[in-house]
């Protein structure tokens, strides 16, 4: 499988009104397929995983949250379960936490429609190896992680973890890099982090003491290396910056200087996109999905669409079935659909049937960087599944 990672700029539309808006387009490709993708707006930048002196406005015993402020007039909501090894810059009470505290937070989910961006006091550094949390108590290792890589880390995560040192999650890509890496990736986020402690405690209130990495480095950061070959751009002030962020690349770094065909144009960039944005999601054998958002949730559901096929067999709305769920994973990552998720798919007899299709899915779901959790399936035939917002979906970074 070629998988390249490539980063432009491309006018796309707004879904909620047409227009075409300029944006910084960063895509995954696999076999020229496009399987996740961010774009942001001209002008417009996420404060996902920034960190701020906030100050507590209310606590709701109630919502079992307090409502913070990173800037004036900018809310956040602070669920109470989420303040652990707070680092506090101004304490008025002994009591754990009360309105007039000045505490230091990380954004976690950015506001979506009429919701505040949600923050914690568990902070967290990410490398390409590890992260790096404020969560003392905190020791893994991603679940892809298999066999004697895994006992490997953790023995180092132990070693690392001796002198009581912050929290450490060890990444996928950890698994092919040498201990020499990881421990002075290590040692450069531990102090990152204990320079950040020691400059909240002179930092007045709103102040943001960090900021996220560019989202391009970051989903660069977030891949795969062991899969990732090339990553291509046609901005050289994007490739200086990759070359500085990760000097020691395994994968192919190159920039795109063709004038006469641009580099979005090569990768068809906008009309992967258009298409992402549509409703109706045609498949291979003539049938089709139908993704629906709604308030709370996505509905996603499969019909037989232009297959004209006769044999109304088991077999046959099996095979509808497992061609649906395979696109329906690629569908979510590359959506960036998350929350409660139902899927409609054909029914199906004899039970085994069922059984063995929500198998073959959890296996199609675990390609995916973010943690998806399949419920299984209801009474009336229904999937339910729940996949973890990270970011905003698509439509909603074009309608920011």
């Amino acid at each position: 499988m070629n998988t390249k990672l490539i980063i432009t700029t491309e006018l796309l539309p707004r879904p909620s009104d047409g227009t075409c808006v300029p944006c910084l387009v960063c895509a995954l490709y696999e076999d020229n397929r496009m399987v996740d993708v961010t774009a942001e707006p001209a002008g417009r930048e996420s404060i996902l995983n920034n960190i701020y002196v906030a100050r507590v406005q209310n606590v709701s015993r109630q919502l079992s949250a307090a409502f913070v402020e990173i800037a004036k007039g900018k809310k956040c909501y602070l669920p109470l379960k989420d303040i652990r090894n707070p680092v506090f810059t101004k304490k008025i009470s002994p009591k754990p936490v009360v309105s007039g505290d000045e505490l230091v937070v990380q954004i976690v989910k950015e506001a979506v429609k009429t919701k505040d961006p949600v923050v914690t006091t568990v902070l967290e550094f990410p490398g390409e190896y590890l992260v790096v949390t404020s969560d003392a108590d905190k020791t893994g290792i991603s679940s892809r992680v298999k066999g004697p890589q895994r006992q490997r880390l953790q023995k180092l995560s132990l070693e690392l973890r001796k002198d009581c040192s912050p929290g450490i999650i060890m990444r996928t890509n950890a698994a092919a890099a040498d201990d020499a890496q990881i421990v002075d990736e290590f040692m450069q986020l531990r102090t990152a982090f204990e320079q950040l402690v020691s400059q909240a405690a002179h930092s007045v209130c709103y102040s943001c003491l960090r900021k996220e990495r560019p989202f391009y480095l970051k989903m660069l950061l977030d891949a795969d290396k062991t899969k990732l070959d090339e990553v291509v751009t046609d901005q050289p002030h994007i490739l200086e910056q990759i070359r500085n962020a990760v000097p020691h690349a395994s994968y192919r770094l190159r920039l795109y200087e063709d004038p006469l065909l641009p580099l979005a144009k090569l990768y068809n960039v906008a009309g992967r996109i258009t298409d992402a944005l549509k409703q109706r999601v045609w498949l291979k054998s003539g049938a089709n999905l139908i993704i629906q958002p709604v308030e709370a949730l996505t509905v996603i559901d499969v019909n037989s669409g232009k297959n004209i096929s006769k044999k109304e067999t088991s077999g046959y709305h099996y095979q509808i079935n497992l061609e649906a769920a395979a696109e329906i994973a690629r569908q979510l990552r590359l959506r960036n659909i998350s929350g409660i998720i139902i899927v409609d798919f054909i029914d199906m007899r004899p039970e085994e049937l069922n059984i063995s299709l929500l198998d073959a899915f959890r296996e199609f779901l675990r390609q995916d960087p973010v943690p998806v959790r399949l419920e299984g399936m209801t009474k009336l035939g229904l999937v339910e599944l729940t996949r973890k917002k990270q970011k905003k979906s698509l439509a909603e970074q074009l309608n920011a």
